[in-house]
């Protein structure tokens, strides 16, 4: 079985960065680039704190990678395309010999 992998995306890893105040602030970290598919689902939006929040989850597949590799995306990290960010939710094999992985991921959108 073959996938087509079309769109190349970076994958980062979220790190605490200390603010100068004693406090921390999140950075975000590249990890690397992998190839994936990237298909959309249904979207939602949601108002709220003056904000209209489009959120619309996506199902991207990527080579497959083995458990802690850093290759292999984890719940928690994201994957950017210049300025679009998919924050990933989930993570499971694509086919029965893991050679895909599928990452059910939410790209929010405020505006």
């Amino acid at each position: 079985m073959s996938v087509e992998l079309n769109r190349r995306l970076t994958l980062e890893h979220a790190v605490r960065v200390a603010d100068g105040a004693g406090g921390y602030v999140e950075a975000w970290t590249p990890l690397g680039e992998l190839w994936a598919r990237v298909k959309a689902g249904s979207g939602r939006e949601r108002f709220g704190a003056g904000v209209t929040v489009s959120a619309v989850p996506y199902r991207i597949v990527v080579r497959g990678a083995p458990m802690g590799a850093q290759a292999r995306p984890k719940p928690e990290q994201r994957f950017r395309e210049g300025t679009r960010v998919f924050r990933i939710v989930g993570v499971a094999e694509y086919d029965v010999d893991a050679r895909y992985l599928t990452c059910f991921a939410i790209e929010e959108v405020t505006g």
